[in-house]
């Protein structure tokens, strides 16, 4: 019988009653007709006044109906006359309609409509913590989620007093998904999550599962949503149960990292180092020492002494050769070889180091995800012999950079100039970031299609997918995703540019070079293939300068003075070289030294002063900068420089194309690896040998002849200046065409 004439059967019987109605009423109820169901409970009120029932399911109605004022009266004047334990009894049959008819709409995905009933089961019973916890939820569903008004739930005063609340499975499951809501909840809360971690903690009876959910989330929080301070804060919380847990500790010394704070990133390290036991563990904890050490650059001695023993540490690595490592403890040794460019020039060791790495790396990839590489496989085999020779060459570029940083400024002219008439170009933006970055939004449109992921086995179903023809990665060992992702070959050729030196996989096909920034006998040590452009590995149409902010006159500098100046990181402060340019300092009177760079500020000028007064250089003509806010105003403010000093064995890249676009001469240590050959093939494609040497009193002569002969600085500054107009190194368009020229070169090799 349906609800019509159900309904007129009703009107037309005297007898009916206030049950019959509500059996009407309530179908109504079910079937979202609010406006009726309302109508026929009220009139079952009318019929018999003493049913409480009927009030509860009419307030309802109403509720459902957004009057929520008359609901609330409806069941206020209801409950009026009645004595306290009826009213008890009441408010739970309430409770029970409300509870359901909020789960009903939860079913129906009615967000905000759930979280209005649950406002009221609140009011009814404010310390029902699985109503609070829902409630939670159902505010990060509308978004409607906000420090404050979360804290006035009450719901970590009631984890708190453990007396109140009993942790049953179904209690437990929720708070575990409520938690894992929270930490991928975006904007986080920053004041909020760490107090519902501590008190969800402090009362459950298995911790460790919890925190099995905060340590990747936390990663995410640092390298995606930029909050590494809430991140470390989350961590803290776990320590206090654990506080040799390696896994937190690894991962608060890596936070601290984010943020540059160099003496608790050692202190963490050293502490990962004396809990690590196995071979791997021991590896990653020292590697992070080491990062500490260097990024700090004032900790020299003592990182030359780690890298003694974690270079150990590896070669024994290698020699047991493990398989069965899972991916974490792989990705992690994908970046084990990062610092040796910095400090030694040895590329023959160095990448046989490297080579022998990669090559246990990618044999555990691809036993762990075995299935992935096989499929990978087959899809390329047919890619090749099926692709029509007609259609557009999809060339995609991976990396972590697209943004304000280093790779993201260089790489620009090349993704500007690209003929998307005859290439389909593809952007993997990894990381991508949550706040609003200019250059991201300028590459997100530069691309035919861009995608953001962050998992490495996502990242390569997602190229796979797309049939990829030529897979381009600019991270190289600066990013394990990446790495893991090239491991796997979702694309029939690979190929890497820009980043820290090639990987070392045999899975990646080509490193791009040119003809300077590797030595001819370059291809004895590396498992890639070397592709040498004809000119330049790397190009750029220009930088955007702003208004410097640096005054001779306020930094206390005669007019008549000689600036020198050098600007890095801390990982490239070799002593060695500090020593040199202190020579050069030296050598030239009247002249003074600018130095800026990351690091600790108080080692680093304390390695700087030491070394100046052994070489004669008075602490008054050593001057160190602040960073800049802006890359714009950083490139400004170089023209208050004579001259520059690059740095050995780790050259200067994107600091080393603004000196000689801001026409600066520069004075440059050439050695064998590509990182101690960059500002020489950035030169040479400038039309520059001015200040190229070979050697390292080669440096210190070209540093003070350029001092001394002012004459000399201004012819090569003037053909710098020059060089804009005719240099390959500025030439962003003819790069594109060198680089799209290669690629189809690849493709017609494949196979």
């Amino acid at each position: 019988m349906t609800m019509l004439v159900m309904h007129t059967n009703i009107m037309l019987n005297p007898e009916a009653n206030s049950k019959d109605y509500g059996k009407l009423a309530y179908k109504f109820l079910n079937s979202g007709n609010y406006s009726q169901a309302s109508k026929f409970y009220e009139q079952a009120i009318e019929i018999e006044p003493n049913i409480k029932s009927h009030y509860w399911y009419y307030g309802l109605t109403l509720l459902l109906q957004n009057q929520e004022t008359e609901a609330q009266m409806t069941w206020m004047l209801a409950m009026s006359e009645g004595e306290l334990e009826e009213v008890d009894v009441w408010n739970q049959e309430l409770l029970e309609i409300l509870e359901t008819a909020a789960q009903q709409q939860e079913q129906l995905e009615i967000h905000a409509l759930a979280w209005t009933i649950r406002q009221y089961i609140k009011e009814i019973a404010p310390t029902n913590i699985q109503n609070l916890l829902l409630i939670l939820l159902l505010s990060i569903k509308i978004n409607n989620c906000h420090d404050e008004d979360i804290n006035n739930l009450g719901i970590i005063e009631l984890l708190q007093s453990k007396s109140k609340i009993v942790i049953n499975d179904s209690l437990y499951s929720l708070l575990f998904k409520v938690l894992e809501t929270l930490l991928n909840y975006y904007p986080p809360l920053l004041d909020y999550l760490p107090k519902f971690l501590e008190a969800t903690l402090s009362c459950v009876q298995y911790p460790e599962h919890f925190i099995n959910l905060v340590i990747p989330a936390s990663f995410s929080l640092t390298y995606s949503a930029h909050e590494p301070r809430l991140a470390i804060k989350l961590i803290q919380v776990c320590l206090n149960l654990f506080p040799q847990e390696l896994e937190l500790l690894i991962s608060l010394a890596n936070f601290y990292q984010r943020l540059e704070d160099h003496k608790n990133v050692i202190d963490n390290a050293r502490l990962c180092c004396a809990l690590a036991k196995t071979l791997p563990d021991k590896i990653f904890s020292m590697y992070l020492l080491l990062r500490g050490l260097l990024s700090a650059g004032g900790y020299w001695k003592e990182a030359l002494e780690v890298f003694q023993q974690y270079e150990y540490l590896l070669l024994s690595l290698i020699r047991e050769n493990p398989r069965g490592l899972n991916s974490t403890l792989t990705n992690r040794l994908i970046s084990a070889n990062f610092f040796f460019p910095y400090l030694r020039d040895q590329p023959k060791l160095n990448r046989n180091i490297q080579n022998q790495l990669m090559e246990l790396c990618q044999a555990n990839i691809l036993i762990y995800a075995q299935d992935k590489y096989e499929k990978y496989s087959q899809h390329n085999s047919l890619q090749i012999r099926n692709i029509s020779y007609h259609r557009k060459l999809k060339i995609a570029y991976i990396s972590h950079c697209f943004k304000r940083h280093s790779v993201g400024w260089l790489a620009r002219s090349l993704f500007q100039h690209h003929n998307q008439e005859k290439f389909d170009i593809y952007g993997y933006f990894l990381h991508a970031q949550v706040y609003n970055d200019p250059l991201q939004k300028w590459y997100l449109n530069q691309v035919t299609q861009a995608r953001k992921l962050d998992g490495s086995l996502e990242i390569a179903d997602q190229i796979a997918a797309d049939e990829i023809d030529i897979l381009i990665d600019l991270d190289s060992i600066t990013l394990n995703n990446t790495c893991e992702v090239m491991a796997l070959k979702p694309a029939p050729i690979q190929a890497t540019w820009l980043g820290l030196d090639a990987a070392g996989f045999s899975n990646i096909d080509y490193y791009i070079a040119d003809p300077y920034v590797l030595p001819e006998t370059a291809q004895d040590y590396y498992t890639e293939k070397i592709w040498r452009l004809p000119q330049t590995y790397i190009a750029v149409d220009g930088f955007e300068v702003g208004v410097p902010t640096l005054r001779r006159d306020t930094l206390n500098i005669p007019t008549d003075a000689v600036v020198y100046y050098s600007g890095q990181r801390g990982f490239k402060r070799h002593p060695d070289t500090v020593r040199l340019q202190m020579q050069i300092i030296q050598g030239v009177p009247n002249s003074y030294f600018l130095i800026k760079g990351f690091g600790d500020e108080e080692a680093v000028q304390k390695i700087f002063i030491d070394i100046a007064e052994k070489e004669g250089v008075t602490r008054e003509r050593l001057i160190f900068l602040d960073e800049d806010a802006f890359e714009e105003t950083h490139r400004a403010n170089l023209g208050i420089a004579d001259i520059v000093l690059d740095t050995y064995p780790y050259n200067g890249a994107t600091t080393t194309l603004e000196t000689l676009w801001m026409g600066i001469p520069l004075v440059t240590r050439v050695g064998e690896q590509f990182a101690a050959r960059n500002s020489y093939t950035m030169m040479m494609n400038a039309g520059i040998t001015e200040g190229i040497a070979w050697s390292d009193e080669e440096y210190v002569e070209w540093g003070v002849r350029l001092g001394k002969d002012e004459k000399l600085r201004q012819q090569v500054s003037w053909k710098l200046r020059q060089s804009r107009q005719t240099a390959p190194l500025w030439n962003g368009k003819q790069f594109a065409r060198e680089m799209e020229k290669a690629y189809q070169q690849m493709w017609e090799l494949r196979g």
